[in-house]
């Protein structure tokens, strides 16, 4: 085929429907450029569509309507104490400078557009110097999905279904944790009641987190008469004799198009959590099987389309990590909240604890894989399973049976017997729970210093004089099976503060970009708060789409 032929042309491809690819494709539009999204999926909003839907940008509008207002060099102290320098300054400073600027673009171009702050959500690492125990994630507000019309059915599914007219925000979730143990809590429960039936009577479809994010783009976009191409997988990129992206090879309605994107294309396709080859070829061991909460279709699609036009990539052997544990439906459900409530701790294989359980799971989980901490257990007693929601259980409502059946869940009358059926020395463990009960009582983690950061205490329980800390001495006692899992994967391929794909000796391919997880993380090896991996993808794809408009 000659290689002037195309089958369709623009002057932007997006390649990947999450926040970070559909930012890029409003932006783009925005620029007066002719602008298509392909989905390899049947469904749009990738990971983007399963996460919390945080948003983390220093200096928003959001935050500053709150009085949130940062000085650039607490921001840049932060980064530079949670990313090191193991990310191009240049990078960190186009986030710094260019992600208020993206969320003030999304605000003004589109009424869908409009977020809330995730109120007292600390940074991950408030202690370092520029954190902040009040937090700067913000979320997007409630979303009636009937508005996208046709597109509603063709929006990624949740991962854990939700009654008909129910909806939380993450400011919601923080409370309704806490239930069974503050009026505030019950309150919050008692509004969400009456929300969820006002929807069902004025029959709105209301959602929120990561779906309404996708929703309100989407919802921008049809605004914008920007098109949507679902189940067109990308194969290849296509380049010229000098190594210029020219456009992509993709697979529709069972053909191959050629697609020519005459301002570039943007890569914005995901990991490579799905692909098991690639998580056993880069990813360190203890964290090679897949427990990922992230999209099934991120493959490394993008990633191996860059690498085979010359594209550098790094941060290969990290990922988004998250404890994790996969349900007997095969479901894989995170552990954030879970890790802060009292009355409970981790051990690994020796019935000891190896770190703080509260800490952030990207710390959690490089802690255990560091120390080979496999297998892993979550260790609580009956009256914490009586007073927090546990993998999703509410309080007073018993585990699945399939869940003990399966051994995920075991349970026994005492420590010892405890210890027994999960396989670890009943002496270990025994000292480990007399151990941590005793800093329980002293209200001091003399260990790992659980309850030292405001991170750790935002999911504890407000009631108790330290919220992460309490004894397990009431029996029954349980153990949960925890994993490595991710939110999806870090590294990808190299990009310069333009957001163009870098070859190996760092000169950029002229018409390629990347963003989210299909680029190596801006965060490093670490995470600086709810939303720094849907932030900076967002970011990127605005730079990357500004970049394009703006080339000649």
């Amino acid at each position: 085929m000659p290689a002037h032929h195309w089958d369709h042309e623009v002057d932007f491809l997006v390649v990947g429907s999450g926040a970070g690819g559909l930012t890029g494709a409003l932006a783009a539009a925005n620029g007066g450029l002719d602008t298509l999204i392909i989905e390899k999926a049947a469904v749009y909003g990738g990971s983007t569509a399963l996460s919390g839907g945080g948003v983390w940008i220093p200096n928003n509008p959001t935050l500053l309507r709150e009085g949130l207002a940062d000085r650039r060099e607490d921001v840049r102290a932060y980064l530079d104490a949670v990313v090191g320098d193991r990310v191009p300054t240049a990078n960190i400073d186009a986030f710094i400078d260019q992600g208020p600027r993206m969320l003030e673009f999304l605000e003004r171009s589109s009424p869908h557009l409009r977020f809330q702050w995730c109120t007292g959500y600390s940074d991950y690492h408030p202690e370092k110097p520029g954190g902040r125990a009040a937090g700067r994630s913000i979320e997007p507000l409630p979303v009636n999905l009937r508005k996208l019309g046709a597109d509603e059915a063709q929006l990624r599914p949740a991962a854990l279904a939700t009654p008909p007219g129910l909806f939380i925000t993450s400011k919601d979730f923080v409370q309704l944790n806490m239930v069974m143990r503050t009026w505030k809590a019950k309150r919050t429960a008692l509004r969400t009641g009456l929300r969820a039936v006002k929807a069902i009577v004025l029959r709105r479809h209301m959602d929120t987190l990561g779906r309404a994010l996708v929703a309100r783009l989407r919802l921008a976009l049809q605004d914008a008469g920007v098109p949507l191409w679902l189940n067109t997988p990308m194969q290849s990129l296509i380049t010229d004799d000098s190594g210029a992206v020219l456009g992509v090879t993709a697979e529709r309605e069972g053909s191959e198009v050629r697609i020519r994107a005459r301002r570039g294309v943007l890569l914005a396709t995901g990991g490579f959590e799905y692909n098991q080859d690639m998580r056993k070829r880069y990813l360190p061991e203890g964290g090679r099987d897949n427990f990922s909460a992230a999209s099934s279709d991120n493959t490394g699609d993008g990633i191996i389309a860059g690498e085979k036009v010359g594209a550098a990539v790094d941060l290969m052997d990290d990922a988004w990590w998250m404890p994790s544990f996969r349900r007997p439906d095969g479901i894989n459900q995170v552990l954030v909240s879970e890790r802060s409530i009292p009355r409970s701790i981790i051990v690994d294989q020796h019935g000891q604890r190896f770190t703080n359980e509260a800490s952030p799971y990207v710390t959690f989980v490089h802690a255990q894989l560091a120390g080979g901490h496999e297998p892993t257990w979550f260790i609580f007693d009956a009256r914490a399973k009586s007073r927090y929601p546990i993998g999703g259980i509410m309080p007073g409502q018993k585990f699945p049976a399939e869940w003990l059946s399966s051994g995920l869940v075991q349970t026994a009358g005492t420590v010892t017997e405890l210890a027994a059926k999960i396989e670890v020395p009943a002496e270990s463990l025994t000292a480990t729970v007399q151990r941590y009960n005793g800093f329980a009582r002293a209200g001091h983690d003399a260990d790992f210093q659980r309850g030292a950061s405001a991170y750790d205490n935002y999911y504890g329980d407000p009631t108790l004089p330290q919220p992460t800390l309490d004894v397990l001495d009431k029996a029954p006692y349980y153990a949960l099976r925890v994993r490595a899992g991710d939110l999806g994967t870090k590294g990808g391929l190299v990009y310069n503060a333009s957001a163009q794909v870098l070859r190996t000796d760092g000169s950029a391919i002229a018409g390629l970009y990347a963003t989210g997880n299909t680029s190596a993380a801006v965060m490093g090896n670490d995470y600086a708060g709810a939303g720094a991996t849907i932030g900076p993808a967002m970011v990127f794809g605005f730079i990357a789409a500004r970049h394009a408009a703006a080339a000649q």
